[in-house]
């Protein structure tokens, strides 16, 4: 019975909707990010999504390109490094073509402001 709960890993628990509004939040304050960014980054969440929310994440640079509807190698490189400088991924590159790249996603649920009640006017 021991070995059966060792077999038996602990998912994470994820909230995928606040992670997404902290993660728009984020962006709203973001100019440095153009909506090629937010596809790129909606694809990697795809992918971490696909692998239950665990990370490190091994993607494919065809497979990213193709979801994310980018058409450029350089401009997929570009906005890849731009997401991990600005804090968004932690971007690991392979170098090997036989072995894909790896991406740390980070938990933006957190990072919510509470939004104030609104104040109902009498007439």
């Amino acid at each position: 019975m021991e070995k059966d709960n060792l077999l038996v890993q602990k998912q994470p628990k994820m909230n995928y909707i606040k992670h997404l509004t902290g993660f728009y939040e984020k962006v709203a304050q973001d100019n440095t990010l153009n909506p090629t960014h937010i596809s790129l980054y909606l694809a990697l969440f795809q992918f971490w999504n696909f692998n239950r929310f665990q990370n490190p994440v091994s993607i494919s640079r065809d497979e990213v390109m193709r979801i994310s509807k980018i058409q450029s190698k350089a401009t997929y490189h570009k906005c890849l490094k731009n997401l991990h400088s600005s804090g968004y991924i932690d971007y690991q590159p392979s170098y090997n073509p036989f072995v894909g790249s790896q991406v740390f996603m980070f938990d933006f649920a957190g990072e919510l402001r509470p939004v104030g009640k609104k104040s109902k006017t009498r007439k």
